[in-house]
């Protein structure tokens, strides 16, 4: 039988746990904005999900963003339905740590948002984010629309040239569809604002990247 680290190496979906149908319970309201965090969301804006490693600090980023309409912590990426953050742990899901963001293009932009996604991470470390190892830590972008899917792979680009002249070596970040997200449990949810104190992993290059330039 073929083993592989569960850390750092994606399992295939017949390796990955199976999951449940039940979904989990999702708080009526965000803790900080006081809105919904399940759809339907309000009609103009638009939704698209980041990994940045541990998402409690990630969650905080973009929260705390003008144009924001709502954020949620939750899965996506691999296979098992509905999965505990256990199991996520595990390295047996496939599943990344993400924030869901959901924003009013007439208050931002994508375009900006990408920086600060950019900017609040180091997106060349692969399986990881600072001391957080495994699968679960990956950089990741997931869109909604091929025009974001287009803004977002752009401003990979021009943040790579500017890695490029500071040492770093290639982004790792995954562009893709987003697809099934999967809500954390309640108390991930918002966890720096019920735990001021609490663990806080965020830690970018200290680089700026440039937003709203073409390739």
């Amino acid at each position: 039988m073929v083993m592989w680290n569960r850390k750092i190496e994606m399992p295939d979906e017949k390796s990955a746990l199976p999951g449940r149908s039940a979904k989990v319970p999702v708080p009526e309201s965000h803790e900080v904005l006081g809105v919904s965090m399940t759809p339907p969301f309000d009609l103009g804006t638009e939704t698209f999900v980041v990994g940045m490693g541990c998402f409690w600090g990630a969650e905080r980023v973009f929260w705390e963003a003008d144009g924001v309409k709502t954020t949620a912590v939750g899965y996506t990426g691999g296979f098992t339905e509905n999965p505990s953050y256990e199991e996520v742990c595990s390295g047996l899901t496939g599943h990344n740590e993400v924030v869901l963001v959901v924003f009013d293009p007439e208050k931002t932009t994508f375009s900006g948002l990408m920086g600060l996604f950019w900017e609040n991470h180091d997106p060349t470390q692969g399986m990881r984010q600072g001391n957080d190892l495994g699968t679960q830590y990956r950089s990741g972008i997931y869109v909604t629309s091929d025009s974001q899917k287009e803004e977002a792979r752009s401003s990979l680009r021009r943040f790579q040239r500017v890695l490029d002249t500071s040492g770093y070596g290639p982004i790792t970040t995954e562009v893709e569809d987003l697809g099934a997200f999967y809500y954390a449990e309640h108390y991930h949810q918002q966890y720096l604002h019920k735990v001021p104190n609490g663990y806080c992993g965020m830690g970018g290059t200290g680089l700026t990247c440039p937003v709203g330039l073409n390739t």
